[in-house]
């Protein structure tokens, strides 16, 4: 009776366990919907773009599986089309997402609960309690990383308990890479019959995604100290004028970390 007991015990922690993930999960999973919105549109593009390049539609649906680097996907397609050597592509893939060496640590810090999250950064709060396992594979977490999963990972993490973060941002990654294959697959296939019904629709896609980055920055800034932004956004503009648009973002990067630093040290 008593073997039965401690199975039946162990049977009803397992299931909530299981609960306990699958909950967060399938809330991040919905949280993603907006960013899916936002990138089957570009994803189109990309996949109609690889076509115009000779990509065939599985290699096409390839590259997004695997590099899955949104502008840098582009890249690739016009290097392979132009000749381009396996260094210069590579290279310049590296270098458009060298941005996300500042993103890694920040969600790192709010999915274990430590000091620096990135709105605590910004806005100069002090350090939370530390969390060890996080239940989900790292590199499958920094994998799905993208601008618009940072951002509103960054919105939304803070609301959802510790213990509970890690999955709630494995489904929000999840939801948007989906998206992100589901939309080259429909370009791939499908791009060129839309495009010859619709003049205006490459001009749409191409306007899609720095709106929707635009739109969950919005989120994010009530947390955020205006004068890092503005920071932030000046010296990316400016930058802009001498350097390719990656690096440049790179550089307003810096200096919006450098605002952020200052002040929580004044």
């Amino acid at each position: 009776m008593a073997d039965a007991e401690r199975s039946l015990a162990a049977s009803v922690e397992d299931a909530n366990a299981a609960v306990s993930r699958v909950r967060p999960f399938m809330q991040g999973l919905f949280a993603s919907l907006s960013i899916g919105a936002g990138y089957l549109p570009v994803a189109f593009s990309f996949g109609l773009a690889a076509l115009q390049a000779q990509l065939s539609p599985p290699v096409a649906l390839l590259v997004s599986a695997l590099v899955y680097a949104g502008a840098s996907q582009f890249a690739l397609v016009a290097l392979v089309a132009a000749g381009g050597s396996l260094l210069s592509v590579v290279a310049t893939v590296a270098l458009m997402n060298v941005r996300h060496v500042f993103y890694g640590p920040v969600i790192l810090a709010q999915l274990r609960g430590e000091a620096h999250s990135a709105t605590g950064i910004l806005a100069g709060a002090g350090p939370t309690r530390g969390a060890q396992g996080l239940g989900v594979p790292l590199p499958l977490l920094a994998f799905g990383l993208t601008d618009e999963v940072f951002a509103r990972a960054v919105g939304g993490l803070s609301a959802v308990p510790l213990a509970e973060r890690p999955y709630w941002f494995a489904g929000l990654e999840l939801g948007a890479y989906a998206s992100w294959l589901l939309g080259t697959a429909l370009g791939a296939t499908l791009g060129q019959q839309m495009l010859a019904q619709s003049v205006f629709l490459r001009e749409v896609l191409a306007f899609i995604l720095p709106a929707l980055f635009f739109a969950l920055l919005l989120e994010i800034m009530p947390g955020t100290r205006r004068r890092v932004l503005w920071g932030a956004a000046l010296a990316t503009a400016a930058l802009t004028s001498v350097l390719p648009a990656y690096l440049a973002m790179v550089g307003g990067m810096l200096a919006g970390a450098a605002l952020g630093y200052s002040k929580t040290n004044t």
